[in-house]
């Protein structure tokens, strides 16, 4: 049966780390994970039919990337692909997941200057339908990918189009998992299993995002002092301003109990006496909070997904207070996630 749109792609449970090989039931691939968003492409299987971009989420976006549609002539008819799309950003020397929420949300009147200014490419991982609309599902990962190396091979493809790095060997992942994931826009790792089919709307895949152990100032709180649930986290730019970096995720119960001991309420002249918190990225919810006196260290994990301006679009899972360091121990904002206290 040929593929039409909406397909919901297969999807990833996340994991802390890679599984030792033997609690592995089979043989896996380990895939780079790039910090984009997941596109389906699907090349017109007739003369003259319409290239179709399809989100995550069922949406078709092919008028937002008129750069994707022109390159997709390099493709046989009928094919359907799985992958990540980026942005390049020219002048910062890197792959911005801001341009490409720029791309992801222009109007068709603005999307050829921003193609032209913040250029996409699709990073492949999956063929889900071959030339001529024969589709894959059912096959193996180990066939599927076999027969995608081999349509980069035999068409010549070259950017926007790249093929997603894959290895079958635990050590050579763990050394991209260390070492690629300083490289703005690899995040991680994704597992897949050798033999897996390919099974829509499904977490067959496993991925696992690098941590890195940072310091970040508490500014503001949700909850009370005395039961502080989420800690809204900040750190200081050249100019010495409070900026915000982030948030927690809900603090257990003895953490909570260890920093209540130490938070006092901010007194006037707060920075962020009036600023305003969304609950997530993306999310319109504006959360409750209560501003502290912004004298507290913490020490947090914290993913590769961060803005050029320095904010961590993941929530940071704190791990405990640094008494020993001052914030000007802590790194300043635009730092990532690099640790400066000793």
């Amino acid at each position: 049966m040929t593929l039409h749109p909406p397909v919901e792609p297969m999807l990833a449970q996340a994991a802390e780390m890679i599984p030792p090989p033997g609690l592995l039931t089979a043989g896996v691939a380990y895939e780079q994970k790039f910090d984009g968003h997941r596109m389906l492409v699907f090349s017109p299987s007739e003369p003259g039919g319409r290239v179709l971009l399809q989100t995550r989420r069922g949406s078709l976006v092919q008028d937002r990337f008129p750069d994707l549609v022109a390159a997709a002539e390099q493709l046989p008819p009928g094919l359907v692909l799985d992958g990540e799309v980026l942005v390049w950003d020219p002048e910062a020397g890197a792959l911005s997941f801001e341009g490409l929420q720029r791309r992801a949300a222009a109007r068709a009147r603005t999307a050829h200057a921003l193609a032209a200014r913040l250029p996409a490419y699709f990073v492949a991982f999956d063929v889900l339908q071959s030339e001529g609309g024969v589709e894959l599902l059912s096959l193996p990962y180990r066939e599927r990918r076999r027969r995608l190396e081999v349509l980069f091979a035999a068409r010549g493809l070259t950017a926007p189009w790249t093929l997603c790095p894959m290895t079958t060997d635990v050590a050579e992942a763990r050394e991209w998992l260390e070492d690629w994931t300083d490289v703005s826009g690899v995040e991680g790792l994704v597992i897949k299993p050798l033999t897996s089919k390919y099974l829509p709307n499904y977490r067959g895949w496993t991925k696992i995002r690098r941590r890195d152990t940072t310091e970040t100032v508490i500014g503001a709180i949700t909850g009370t002092l005395t039961l502080p649930q989420l800690l809204i986290l900040g750190r200081h730019d050249t100019a010495g301003r409070l900026r915000p970096v982030g948030r927690t995720v809900p603090l257990r119960a003895d953490q909570a109990r260890q920093v209540a001991e130490h938070l006092t309420a901010a007194g006037p002249g707060h920075p962020w006496e009036e600023a305003r918190f969304t609950a997530s990225w993306g999310s319109r919810d504006i959360l409750d909070i209560t501003v502290v006196r912004p004298d507290l260290v913490a020490e947090v994990s914290a993913d590769r997904a961060i803005d050029h301006g320095g904010v961590f679009r993941h929530p940071l899972r704190f791990k405990r207070l640094r008494l020993d360091a001052t914030v000007a121990d802590v790194p300043r904002f635009g730092q990532g996630p690099a640790a400066a206290a000793g």
